[in-house]
């Protein structure tokens, strides 16, 4: 079985974070499994954590008038899952539930943030890295969004 700290350096997210950065995240970090159906948590509730994916899917959803959940993104084995923990007012922006079972390594958002102003270096490299998936996701929500209206008005009936 791996330790923690392997296991960080092997997702994704963490890819290249030094030693000293993935042993300094790894007693921050434990471990969670959401079966399938399971919601994670809903749009507009107190984020307070976020999840390295490492086996299974998350549907991110959202509400949109006339579509109940519309799922924006469909998230697998090697994404981060939730960044509005990182910023003021702390409430999930988007919704999150499991497809499939899924396994996650999991972080107290607010112990990331006290660690990271502890150590401003790995604070940098966090920041950019959940900047980049913001932006990702972002654009996908607004292509998902873009492709939802065109079908409503090829379809006004539906």
């Amino acid at each position: 079985m791996s330790t923690t700290t392997e296991m960080l350096a092997e997702h994704p997210f963490l890819s290249g974070l030094t030693a000293h950065q993935l042993d300094v995240l790894a007693p921050l970090c434990g471990r969670s499994m959401f079966h399938a159906g399971n919601r994670i948590f809903h749009q507009g509730d107190p984020a307070e954590q976020f999840w390295l994916i490492t086996d299974g899917r998350v549907y991110l959803d959202s509400h949109v008038p006339g579509c109940d959940d519309f799922v924006l993104e469909t998230l697998k084995a090697g994404s981060v899952l939730g960044w509005s923990w990182l910023f003021p007012p702390h409430r999930w922006h988007f919704g999150a539930v499991a497809v499939t079972t899924t396994r996650t390594l999991t972080f107290d958002g607010p112990l990331v943030l006290a660690l990271c102003r502890r150590d401003p270096g790995l604070g940098y490299e966090l920041a950019t890295r959940f900047l980049q998936v913001m932006g990702a996701r972002l654009q996908s929500a607004r292509s998902r969004l873009e492709d939802c209206q065109r079908s409503a008005e090829r379809h006004p009936d539906l």
